[in-house]
């Protein structure tokens, strides 16, 4: 099974490095703009695979990305001294308006998964490029908010002092700062969190979640501020996303995919609970929110389209 990376910078290569430490695929092929520095990653992240999983990893071009079965989208450039968000996307548009053909073309039947940020408006502008040259819907989506999902287990987990994976609750809408904790749908165990807290003398205190709600919300910036990127956590939501469609796997991720309808918004990109398998997403399924969270996810939802408006208009 072959995998194939586009773009090699730090989200790129930790993904593909992800990949082989989790034994996903068979083959991985790092393309990137910049040849040498796809083949330096290539070749630092294949002496990883004696000590991993015997994956095949090598640097190469678009023709090489013939037969992979999913290919994650890591392209784009960074925002120069002085650039509005607006001109940033602008000019991502554009990259992706090349990437996004040349990879279809060489990989007609993949699973395209975006995570060039932001990431929601990208994967908006993937799948409106892919559906010009005939790829159906599904077949194109964003990692979403995979990793902020996986953070807000993470605290909540290490808050209840239960393992991360018998949490369950999600983060919808944008992979950003409206994003939305879902809290009134959170279970341990299969028990509603109010029920787990009250039988384990747990605080759920206002003060608690706000806190709990602030770290994940805030968690790229204040990653960002220390180390000045963030790429361990999103280079395991791909690996783990990649692992779901190579398989078949009929996972339940908070992947983002254009819908036509977000609680009254029309066809925007944002995440929600999603099935992927090897076709890609799915389906997509409707969240019992709270009023409150309704509201919130409606606000997400327009965060998004006013992006996409923005870009639409003429220069």
């Amino acid at each position: 099974m072959k995998v194939a990376v586009v773009g090699s910078g730090l989200v790129g290569s930790t993904a593909a490095y992800a990949l082989v430490m989790r034994g996903v695929g068979r083959e991985i092929v790092l393309v990137d703009k910049n040849e040498t520095r796809a083949a330096a990653e290539a070749d630092d992240i294949r002496h990883a695979v004696p000590f991993a999983h015997a994956l095949e990893v090598r640097a190469g071009s678009y023709p090489d990305l013939v037969g992979c079965r999913a290919v994650v989208l890591c392209a784009g450039v960074g925002q120069k001294p002085g650039e509005t968000r607006l001109q940033l996307l602008r000019r991502n548009s554009a990259v992706f308006r090349e990437v996004v053909p040349a990879v279809l073309k060489h990989a007609p039947d993949a699973v395209v998964i975006v995570a060039t940020n932001p990431v929601d408006v990208m994967t908006h502008l993937a799948a409106r490029f892919a559906s010009e040259i005939g790829v159906p819907a599904g077949r194109v989506f964003g990692s979403g908010t995979t990793l902020d999902t996986a953070r807000f287990r993470t605290l909540l987990g290490a808050h209840c002092r239960v393992d991360a994976h018998h949490i369950h609750g999600y983060v919808v809408g944008e992979h950003g700062d409206s994003e939305v904790l879902t809290w009134s749908l959170v279970s341990v165990g299969g028990m509603p969190l109010e029920a787990f807290a009250k039988l384990r003398g747990v605080d759920l205190s206002e003060t608690v979640r706000a806190d709990i709600d602030q770290k994940v919300r805030r968690a790229a910036y204040t990653i960002i501020s220390g180390k000045g990127a963030t790429y361990y956590g999103i280079g395991s939501a791909l690996a783990r996303i990649v692992d779901a469609v190579l398989h078949d796997q009929r996972s339940i991720l908070t992947v983002c995919a254009p819908t036509p309808d977000v609680v009254g918004v029309k066809d925007v990109t944002v995440a929600l609970p999603r099935l992927v398998g090897g076709s890609g997403v799915i389906e997509t399924f409707p969240l019992p929110l709270s009023q409150t969270e309704q509201t919130q996810l409606r606000a997400s939802a327009g965060v998004i389209r006013q992006a996409l408006d923005e870009l639409d208009r003429p220069e």
